[in-house]
């Protein structure tokens, strides 16, 4: 199985700072910048190319990951379990990982991609941060009798 992670483009501050304010109205709200529209459409070229037929695709309902994900053109369900304040765990769930029989692509935040990420490479939570715009392409497999989690690409919108 394959585990598509993607996090919004660059947004707009939080009109009253960020710090505890993440999950309010106004955090929810808040827009990709005008260099996250560009992220954003970068990046969703790249998918575009790379997806495969029948990918999954979920969104958290805030206004900067829909816009992140518009970009890509596709359908998309937005979801409530990825809002910014997630939980990795419900994250795994939705997608069915490591079950699931087709590609799924996620469209959150920080720290629940990176907590993830972190989950499933084994890491410490605090070590695995996912830039603005980034994706992460995991994949789920069996070698020898055992399950591992390889990591097939990490791309951002810098690069391309």
């Amino acid at each position: 199985m394959d585990l598509i992670l993607w996090r919004h483009a660059e947004a707009q501050e939080h009109p009253n700072g960020l710090e505890g304010q993440q999950g309010d109205a106004k955090d929810m709200a808040r827009r990709l910048t005008p260099k996250g529209e560009k992220q954003a459409l970068r990046m969703a070229r790249w998918l575009d190319r790379q997806l495969p037929q029948g990918t999954r695709i979920y969104a958290s309902p805030a206004q900067r990951t829909e816009q992140t994900v518009a970009a890509l053109g596709r359908k998309v369900r937005v979801v409530p379990v990825l809002s910014p304040e997630g939980d990795p765990a419900a994250l795994l769930e939705l997608a069915q990982w490591p079950n699931g029989r087709s590609p799924c692509l996620i469209v959150g935040h920080q720290p629940t991609l990176g907590q993830v990420v972190a989950r499933l490479l084994n890491l410490r939570q605090e070590d695995c941060a996912i830039r603005k715009g980034a994706v992460w392409w995991l994949r789920h497999r069996q070698r020898g009798g055992h399950s591992q989690t390889v990591i097939l690409t990490v791309q951002t919108p810098e690069l391309l």
